[in-house]
């Protein structure tokens, strides 16, 4: 056993919303543990999200243990600012146990039962391990961007901020998933002459038939619904998010309606070779698998609507505004006038700094509703970790009171 080593019976690796909402419920039951953050509780809103970000989901779903969403538009969407005070608001609002510039770099099992947690050089002995670092680590970026001319500027949506931080010119966005496709149009907004590679993202119209799509599919209870009883089961979560804004009071983002207005599309980025870039022959049909899935929650709202005997105003089914001419050329970059290319193609978990037999085969960590097969050893604020909430402020509440009732071994109520 490590020299002055320090035991404590909770363990929470991690001080965003997640880690944040199991502390709540752990001061709420007075039970004494420790949040470790590598850097500050808001980091990844302050730092890591681009000056227009906004929220992409209703105010009315902001739901923090005890620290609901009070404002005068529950209708509206949070902006950058917004979110970063109602983050610390709720920090503010019971003083969790929280250790901020803190990392943890190594948890093994301990032998006296138990996790040894190497935190900022210091030994930690807990009962219970709380992993609420979330998904969204490692920036993935393509290994050939390394060989991509010096002179074209390259970034990560993570540290996208705004138009003037890349060098004037047009712009290359590779990946059009939400931050993909709300950078365009923060780009597009700013005059850049912007080409997007469309990759395999679904998307989602803002309003239909007079509501926010959220407040509908909430009436409809798809937000309860868990990834046990979802169709894909498991295979929810490698799903990639639906693309819209909250921007400006929220619309619908239709990469069509880019096209017809100036915006290059292409299909999905295969590689960029001597600043030639080249593309899968799949933007067709990324583009109606995109408008297929739209036209798919659409309908099951008609049938909602139809079912429970709603009076609500009717809407044309949506008619594509541009269809690409079937050509797949390459992309020549400088003959383009692209200057910067954004990558905004995703993340990947790190968890390399955990030994303790919960991973698979694939280095995925395997839990039902966050509990692993590692006696006290969690996961917490994952995407579908137990519903489609789980990673958002809507349903992070919910699984950190659940797994609060599995470290106290009694019923602990939602808040």
């Amino acid at each position: 056993m490590p020299q002055n080593e320090k035991s404590i019976p909770v363990i929470i690796v991690g001080g965003g919303q997640a880690g944040l909402s199991m502390s709540w419920y752990l001061c709420r039951e007075k039970v004494e543990h420790i949040v470790f953050e590598a850097k500050t509780a808001c980091h990844s809103w302050d730092d890591e999200r681009w000056d227009n970000f906004c929220l992409v989901t209703p105010n009315w779903q902001c739901a923090l243990p005890g620290h609901p969403y009070k404002g005068s538009d529950p209708h509206g969407f949070m902006v950058k600012q917004e979110i970063i005070d109602y983050v610390k608001g709720f920090v503010e609002s019971f003083n969790p146990p929280l250790r901020e510039h803190t990392a943890v770099t190594s948890i093994t099992r301990h032998e006296g039962g138990g996790y040894r947690v190497i935190a900022d050089g210091e030994a930690w002995h807990a009962k219970h391990v709380v992993i609420a670092s979330g998904a969204y680590q490692d920036a993935v970026i393509p290994g050939y961007a390394s060989a991509i001319d010096p002179a074209i500027h390259q970034v990560h949506s993570q540290d996208y901020r705004n138009a003037a931080q890349l060098s004037e010119g047009a712009v290359l966005v590779v990946g059009s998933g939400q931050s993909g496709a709300q950078i365009v149009e923060d780009l597009f907004l700013e005059k850049r002459k912007v080409h997007l590679c469309v990759g395999s993202a679904p998307r989602v119209s803002r309003f239909y038939r007079g509501r926010d799509v959220v407040d509908w599919l909430a009436d409809m209870h798809f937000y309860d619904l868990t990834v046990d009883n979802h169709p894909l089961r498991d295979g929810a979560r490698d799903k990639t998010n639906h693309y819209v804004t909250g921007r400006n009071g929220g619309h619908d983002l239709d990469l069509r309606l880019f096209a017809r207005e100036g915006v290059g599309l292409h299909g999905t980025l295969e590689t960029i070779r001597d600043e030639i870039a080249h593309f899968a022959p799949d933007l067709a049909e990324n583009l109606d698998d995109a408008d297929r899935t739209n036209a798919d929650i659409k309908q099951s709202i008609d049938a909602y609507i139809a079912r429970e005997g709603i009076t609500a105003p009717t809407e044309a089914p949506y008619a594509p505004v541009w269809d690409p001419d079937g050509s797949n050329t390459p992309l020549d970059l400088k003959a383009a006038g692209i200057t910067s290319i954004v990558w905004c193609i995703g993340f990947r978990p790190n968890y390399r700094w955990i030994d303790v037999p919960v991973f698979n085969g694939a280095n995925k960590p395997v839990w039902h509703r966050g509990v692993t097969d590692a006696p006290g050893f969690y996961f917490l604020g994952l995407p579908w970790l137990h519903t489609w909430g789980s990673g958002r402020f809507s349903g992070v509440s919910r699984d950190a009171a659940w797994l609060a009732s599995q470290i106290i071994g009694k019923d602990v109520p939602v808040a």
